[in-house]
C-alpha cells in the first residue's frame, strides 16, 4: 500500500532552506503488519547505484531522535497501571516545575491551574507529565520504559535497526525525573514509538513489527505477543487519546466520520551537548479508535516556520490515514461526524 510523503506547505517547507527529512510508518496493531513505510528525502530504487548512503538507510528504523511528548505515553500508562493516578486524578500545577537544577516550562504559557490527568495528556502538559512521573518514581519510570520496547530493538525483520538510546537508571542524575517524562534526554526510533502506540491500541499487547508475513505457504509470524498492561489501562489510554484530538493539541489529526485517538510531539534537538533553536514535530495516532485497525507515526525533522507536531504532523497523519482507511474499506464508526462540515485543516 502506498503512502505518500505529506507535500510541503508553507508551515513546513522554506524554499531558502535545506528541506526537511520525514519518516513515516503505518502498522496494524493488532498483527504488527508493516502495511507502509515511507521516508523523505528518497532514492531512485531503479539508479541505486547513484543514491548515497545517507539518502538509502531506512530512518524510520536505523535513525533515533528526541520524541518529546509522544513519549508521555510511558509515563501516564504506567501511572495508571500501578494505580499511582486515574484518569481523573488532579493537580494544582504552576506554569513552571523546578527539578533539581533545572526549571522546565510549559510549551505555552499559562497561569497557575488544577488539571485533572485527562486534561494533562489532552493539553501536552510538561508540568504535569512530569508531576505524575514524580508520584511514579525513577525506578518505576525507568521499569516502565523497559517494558514498553525502549532501549531494545524491536525486532522488526529489516537490518540496521536501531536500539535507540536510553540511559540506564544507575546513571541517571537529579533532573532526569524532570527530561525523560517529557521525551527529552531519550532517543527512540520511529518505529519503536509507533510500536508502542500500537502496543496501546492492541489492547495492551505488544506484537513484533514485521514486513514478511509469509514465505512460501509457511507464516513467519503467528505469535500472540506480550502484555505490557492491562486491558483496562490501555483501555483508558485509548480514550483520553481520543481527547487529545477532539479537544486537546492534536485536533487537526480528526478524520470525519472516524474516532481517532493519538498524541502530539514537539522536541528540542540537541547537537554538541546542547539544545539549540531546531525541532522534531510528531503524531502518533490510533484509527478507528473504537477498534485500531491503524497505528501511524507521522515524524518531520527540522520543520521550517510552524514547529508543533499538532499543527506540522498531524494534518499528514490525517491525509494518509483517510487514504489508508479507504484503501483497505475500513467502515466509518462515528458516521454522525460525516455531516459537521469539518474539513480537519
Amino acid at each position: 500500500m502506498p503512502v505518500r510523503a505529506p507535500k510541503p506547505n508553507r508551515s513546513i517547507h522554506d524554499a531558502s532552506r535545506p528541506a526537511p527529512s520525514f519518516s513515516a510508518i503505518v502498522m496494524d496493531p493488532r498483527t504488527g503488519a508493516i502495511l507502509a513505510m515511507a521516508n523523505y528525502p528518497t532514492f531512485n530504487s531503479n539508479d541505486f547505484s547513484t543514491a548515497s548512503p545517507d539518502a538509502r538507510r531506512n530512518r524510520a528504523v536505523t535513525d533515533a531522535y528526541e520524541p518529546g511528548s509522544t513519549f508521555k505515553i510511558v509515563t501516564i500508562a504506567g501511572a495508571l497501571e500501578d494505580n499511582v493516578v486515574s484518569p481523573a486524578s488532579t493537580f494544582t500545577l504552576a506554569p513552571t516545575i523546578q527539578v533539581a537544577d533545572r526549571v522546565i516550562h510549559e510549551a505555552h504559557l499559562r497561569g497557575t491551574e488544577v488539571m485533572s490527568v485527562r486534561d494533562i495528556l489532552a493539553q501536552s502538559s510538561n508540568v504535569g507529565t512530569i508531576t505524575i512521573a514524580e508520584k511514579l518514581g525513577p525506578d518505576a519510570l525507568a521499569s516502565w520504559i523497559e517494558r514498553f520496547g525502549f532501549g531494545h530493538q524491536t525486532g522488526v525483520d529489516y537490518p540496521g535497526e536501531s536500539s535507540g538510546l536510553v540511559l540506564p537508571r544507575d546513571k541517571w542524575s537529579g533532573s532526569t525525573i524532570g527530561t525523560v517524562p517529557i521525551g527529552q534526554g531519550i532517543a527512540v526510533t520511529p518505529l519503536q514509538m509507533v510500536s508502542a502506540y500500537a502496543t496501546i491500541g492492541n489492547s495492551g499487547v505488544r506484537v513484533t513489527p514485521h514486513l514478511v508475513e509469509k514465505v512460501g505457504s509457511k507464516r513467519v509470524h503467528a505469535g500472540k505477543g506480550t502484555r505490557v498492561v492491562s486491558t483496562h489501562t490501555a483501555d483508558r489510554m485509548m480514550a483520553m487519546f481520543r481527547d487529545v484530538v477532539l479537544e486537546g493539541t492534536g485536533t487537526q489529526a480528526a478524520i470525519p466520520g472516524y474516532t481517532v485517538a493519538g498524541k502530539t510531539g514537539t522536541a528540542q534537538k540537541a547537537e554538541n551537548g546542547h539544545y539549540v533553536t531546531k525541532y522534531v514535530a510528531s503524531f502518533v495516532g490510533l484509527v478507528p479508535a473504537k477498534s485500531p485497525r491503524l497505528a501511524i507515526l507521522v515524524m518531520v525533522d527540522e520543520p521550517h516556520g510552524d514547529i508543533y507536531g499538532g499543527s506540522v504532523a498531524a494534518p499528514a497523519f490525517r491525509d494518509i490515514a483517510r487514504f489508508d482507511l479507504q484503501y483497505l474499506e475500513v467502515p466509518p464508526d462515528a458516521p454522525e461526524t460525516k455531516t459537521t462540515g469539518a474539513t480537519g485543516q
